[in-house]
């Protein structure tokens, strides 16, 4: 089952509940909602449906929809750093870097400070990297980042690995230009 499939299915399920506590059978549940019981029960069977459509649902039973932002990614008990670099998080900063944006509340929402401030200096040392505003950046993100005894703890213990991730963000440049 994909994840957009269980998802679906979880806040259906949810809304749901919803409804049987506010005595709605799915007749009654799905008219409140300006469908038919079909549709409900076509929709438990898909593995997609419109926003507005689960709103409707959510509506009807009294409920509300909203959405959590997870902080991501979980930091080590020091907060230096992500407690792990999943692909997924590895591809956000490709995108960052690559973008050669550097907007201190984009980096700042991207990870711990001390960590996104190692990937500043990281990236100076690019020769085609704009290396001021990056170690600007990364004084900012953390005081003392640029130093070379604290970027030498930042390569100790970043679970980022610059022999891996340099050349990935050269093809994502190359690729994007």
């Amino acid at each position: 089952m994909s994840q957009s499939t269980s998802e679906l299915r979880r806040l259906l399920d949810s809304l749901t509940v919803s409804a049987r506590k506010n005595g709605l059978n799915d007749a009654a549940w799905a008219s409140a909602a300006g469908f038919s019981k079909e549709t409900l029960s076509r929709l438990r069977r898909r593995s997609s449906c419109d926003l507005s459509t689960l709103i409707a649902l959510a509506d009807a039973t009294g409920a509300s929809l909203s959405v959590t932002i997870e902080a991501e990614p979980a930091t080590t008990p020091d907060g230096h750093f992500p407690r792990e670099l999943s692909r997924d998080y590895e591809r956000r900063l490709l995108e960052l870097c690559s973008s050669r944006k550097l907007d201190l509340g984009e980096w700042a929402a991207a990870g711990p400070a001390f960590f996104m401030a190692g990937v500043a200096v990281m990236l100076a040392s690019n020769a085609d990297a704009d290396r001021r505003g990056l170690l600007a950046l990364a004084e900012s993100l953390h005081p003392g980042a640029t130093e070379v005894p604290v970027f030498a703890r930042w390569l100790k213990r970043s679970p980022l690995r610059p022999s891996r991730f340099l050349p990935m963000l050269a093809m994502e440049t190359k690729h994007a230009a």
